[in-house]
C-alpha cells in the first residue's frame, strides 16, 4: 500500500533545536528591545494580532507554561495567518482519508485538541534562538519533536521559516525567552517521504514513479522505534526513550531530466540500464560487491527485484536517516582552507557517496586527481596535481529542500549514479568518517551537532556523572544504534559527547566514550574493494583516565568471526610535549614545528611504530589556531593493513583492564588506500 497521510499525535516531549552557522548582515530595522513581558503577556497584550494563536495555546494549557519561568522561543502567527491556515485545513481537498483534517466545524472552535497541540508545539522551542542565528540556514527541533528549517529570502532578505513563513518582527526579547512574529502558520507535512514526493508532481513525477515501481515507496515508512534495551539511569545522563528514524532522498527533478532527454519512465529505465547492467562484470565491472557475490543484475521489468537496474538507480539516491541540507556537511573546527568532506552509506548495498562543500556549494561525488596526496611539504599540493576530473552533482540548496514527516528530499542538478568514476575516482582517497557519520540514528535523532545547552534542556536541566565522566553526555542504550552491538550489558556504558560548545580536541568536536569493563563492536562503513590502512583517531589522556583495549576485526558481529589485531592500545599514554626534539619512545611523537623537515622523517618513524599524528585538517577547539597535528594527545593508531572486500566488517573494542573506571574514547575512523599511504611518487598529505 502506498504511503499516505498520517495524523501526528505528538507527545509532551521537550525536544529542542539544533544551531548552525550565523549571519552578520541581517536587516536590524525590526529588532525589538527587552520589554519586561513574558511570552504569554506579549500575546495577551496584543489581542488584535495574536488572540487566535493564544486561543490555541490556551486549549492545551500552554498559556500557563509561557507565563512561567523558563527559556523558550515562540514563532507567533498573526490572527489573519491562523484564520487562513484553519480554513485550509477545513477545505483541504487532498486528505480525503481524514475529511477536514479531523476538524469538527469551521473556525477555531472546530479544531480538535490534538490539532491545537500540533499547531502550538510546532511553533515553540525549549531554548532561545535569536534571528541572527537563522540567516545562513539552520534546522531547529520544535517542542513537537519535529524540525523546522530557516533560510533567507533572496529577494527581500527576510528570514523564512520552512520556506513560506516570513519573520516580520524579529528578536522580541521577553522575560522567559524570545518571540518572533510571523505572517503564516508554519506548515508541517503529515506525509511520509514518498507521499510528500508524490505531492510535488510538477517537480518529481518521474522519480516518484520509479519509487512506486520499485516498491520503495511502500518501504520508506519508518518513523521511530522503542525496541531497545532498558537502562538503569541512576547516573543521571540524558537517556533517549524513543529512537527516531527516517530517510534522505537526493532526487533529479523532471526539468533536469528533460534537459538530459529523459521525459518518461522508460527513458529513465534505459538510463539505469546503461549505468548498471555491466557494473558487476568480471572484466570492466566496478561494483565489487556484485562481482564478488556473482549477483545477476536484471534489466527486465522485475522492478521490485533489488538488483534490477531501476531499483539500483533509485537506491543509490537514498540514505536511511534524516539529514537536512544544513547538516549534510559539518564545518565544526575544520580549517577554512580545506574542502569539507563527508561520506554516507546509501541504500544500494555497501555503497557510499561523498559530499563536499566548496565555495558554499554542496556537490556529490566530486573527483579531484590525487586527492589526499601532495607534492609539497605540509601543504595539500600544487594545483597541477589536483585537477578537477568531475565537478560532482550539485545540490540545489536549502531553498529547494522539501521536508516530509520522516525525512528530506534534496533536488540535484545532474544525474546521480554509482558509476565507475565513484569507486575508482571520487572515493579513491583517504576516507575519514566522523564517529557518527555511519550511525544513522545519530542524524535522525538530531544528536550530531547538538549543543551542551540543548542536551541539558532535553535532560530537564541536569547533567550526569559516571566517575570522572560528567557533563552534557547522551547515554546510548544498548540496541539504540543498529550498528553497535554491546556484548556485556551495563558493564559497557556507552556515552556520546557532542562537544559543539567546548574546546575538545576532536574531529568535528564530538566523541564516543565508554565506561566499565567495556566489550562492544561497531560495524565499519563499507569501502570499495582494495588494500587499506584502517586507522582510528583518538585523544590520549593520562592519570588513569583512559583505558587499554584490544581490537578485533570480523565479517559480522558474531564473536566467532573476530580476530585480534596487533597488541593492545594503551590510551593512557600521552607523549611528552616538553621533550622538544626527542621522540616519544612508544609513539615516536615530537614537536614537528621545530623540525627543519616539518616532521616528515618523524612521521615515517611514527608509522613504523603504528602511530600517526593528528591531522592538520582541524583545530583544537574552534578557531584556536592550534592544529590537531600539533597536539601530542591527538593520535591516530594504525590497527590493520590488509585487503578489505566491499561488504560487512565489524570492529570490536574490548577492555583489557580490571578496573571499572577507565574510559574508552573514539573520535573518527580512517580508511586509507594503498595508493595513498604507499604512493611511489607523492606523499600522503598532512590533512
Amino acid at each position: 500500500m502506498k504511503p499516505k497521510y498520517i495524523l501526528i499525535f505528538s507527545f509532551f516531549n521537550l525536544l529542542i533545536l539544533l544551531t548552525s552557522s550565523c549571519r552578520e548582515d541581517i536587516d536590524e530595522s525590526n529588532l525589538y528591545t527587552f520589554t519586561g513581558e513574558t511570552i504569554e503577556d506579549y500575546l495577551t497584550n496584543r489581542p488584535e494580532q495574536f488572540s487566535d494563536f493564544n486561543y490555541i495555546l490556551q486549549r492545551i494549557g500552554y498559556d500557563k507554561i509561557l507565563s512561567a519561568y523558563g527559556t523558550y522561543t515562540c514563532f507567533a502567527p498573526t490572527n489573519e495567518a491562523v484564520k487562513e491556515y484553519i480554513d485550509s485545513l477545513y477545505d483541504d481537498p487532498i486528505n480525503i482519508e481524514n475529511p477536514h483534517n479531523g476538524m469538527t466545524g469551521r473556525g477555531l472552535e472546530g479544531l480538535t485538541d490534538s490539532l491545537c497541540e500540533d499547531i502550538a508545539l510546532f511553533h515553540l522551542l525549549a531554548t532561545e534562538v535569536m534571528g541572527v542565528n537563522m540567516g545562513n540556514g539552520m534546522t531547529i527541533k520544535t517542542l513537537l519533536g519535529r524540525d523546522i528549517n530557516t533560510n533567507i529570502d533572496p529577494e527581500s532578505g527576510a528570514v523564512l521559516i520552512s520556506r513560506a513563513s516570513t519573520i516580520t518582527s524579529m528578536d522580541n526579547e521577553l522575560e522567559n525567552g524570545v518571540l518572533h512574529e510571523i505572517d503564516c502558520v508554519i506548515r508541517r507535512s503529515n506525509m511520509l517521504i514518498a507521499g510528500e514526493m508524490e505531492n510535488h508532481p510538477d517537480q518529481f513525477s518521474l522519480f516518484s514513479q520509479a519509487l512506486t515501481l520499485t516498491g520503495l515507496a511502500d518501504s520508506l515508512t519508518a518513523i521511530s522505534r522503542t525496541d531497545f534495551d532498558p537502562v538503569d539511569n541512576r547516573r543521571g545522563f540524558y537517556l533517549p526513550e524513543k529512537c527516531e528514524l527516517g530517510y534522505t532522498i537526493f532526487a533529479e527533478t523532471d526539468e533536469m531530466l528533460a534537459e538530459r532527454g529523459i521525459t518518461n519512465i522508460d527513458q529513465l529505465k534505459a538510463y539505469a540500464d546503461s549505468v548498471y547492467e555491466h557494473c558487476g562484470d568480471e572484466n570492466g565491472g566496478w561494483y565489487d560487491y556484485v562481482r564478488e557475490n556473482k549477483i545477476q543484475v536484471s534489466t527486465g521489468t522485475d522492478y521490485k527485484n533489488p538488483w534490477n537496474t531501476l531499483s539500483m538507480f533509485v537506491r543509490y539516491h537514498i540514505l536511511e536517516f534524516k539529514l537536512p541540507y544544513d547538516k549534510l556537511v559539518n564545518p565544526h573546527n575544520q580549517i577554512s582552507k580545506v574542502t569539507l568532506v563527508e561520506f554516507y552509506e546509501t541504500m544500494l548495498p555497501y555503497t557510499i557517496l561523498k559530499i563536499t562543500r566548496n565555495s558554499n556549494k554542496l556537490n556529490i561525488n566530486r573527483w579531484i586527481a590525487n586527492n589526499s596526496l601532495t607534492d609539497m611539504v605540509a601543504e595539500q599540493g600544487t594545483n597541477a596535481m589536483h585537477t578537477v576530473l568531475f565537478n560532482g552533482i550539485e545540490l540545489v540548496g536549502i531553498s529547494g529542500q522539501i521536508a516530509s514527516y520522516n525525512g528530506y528530499i534534496h533536488p540535484v542538478r545532474d544525474m546521480l549514479a554509482y558509476d565507475i568514476k565513484v569507486p575508482q575516482g571520487a572515493l579513491n582517497e583517504r576516507l575519514r568518517f566522523d564517529d557518527t557519520a555511519f550511525l544513522g540514528e545519530m542524524m535522525s535523532n538530531s544528536f550530531r551537532r547538538i549543543t551542551d545547552s540543548e542536551v541539558n534542556a532535553l535532560n530537564g536541566g541536569k547533567t550526569g556523572t559516571d566517575g570522572d565522566l560528567s557533563g552534557s553526555y547522551i547515554r546510548m542504550p544498548p540496541g539504540f544504534l543498529k550498528y553497535i552491538v554491546i556484548y556485556n550489558g551495563d558493564d559497557t556504558r556507552l556515552y556520546y559527547l557532542p562537544g559543539q560548545s567546548s574546546g575538545w580536541s576532536n574531529y568535528q568536536g564530538d566523541e564516543f566514550n565508554c565506561k566499565g569493563h567495556y566489550d562492544f563492536a561497531m560495524r565499519l562503513p563499507p569501502v570499495p574493494e582494495g588494500t587499506y590502512e584502517l586507522r582510528i583517531g583518538y585523544t590520549a589522556e593520562g592519570n588513569e583516565q583512559r583505558g587499554m583495549l584490544q581490537f578485533y576485526l570480523g565479517t559480522s558481529s558474531d564473536l566467532k568471526t573476530m580476530k585480534a589485531l596487533d597488541i593492545p592500545l594503551d590510551m593512557r599514554h600521552v607523549p611528552d610535549n616538553n621533550s622538544n626534539l626527542d621522540p616519544d619512545v612508544i609513539t615516536g611523537w615530537c614537536d614537528w614545528t621545530k623540525l627543519d623537515d616539518k616532521g616528515i622523517e618523524s612521521d615515517a618513524n611514527m608509522r613504523n611504530l603504528g602511530y600517526m599524528r593528528g591531522p592538520l585538517y582541524y583545530t583544537v577547539g574552534i578557531n584556536s589556531g592550534n592544529y590537531a597535528r600539533n597536539n601530542p594527545k591527538d593520535l591516530r593508531r594504525i590497527i590493520a593493513r590488509q585487503e578489505f572486500k566491499q561488504g560487512e566488517y565489524w570492529l570490536r573494542f574490548k577492555s583489557v583492564l580490571d578496573a571499572d573506571h577507565h574510559q574508552f574514547h573514539l573520535d573518527y575512523i580512517e580508511f586509507c588506500p594503498e595508493n595513498v599511504y604507499n604512493n611511489t611518487r607523492y606523499a600522503e598529505d598532512m590533512y
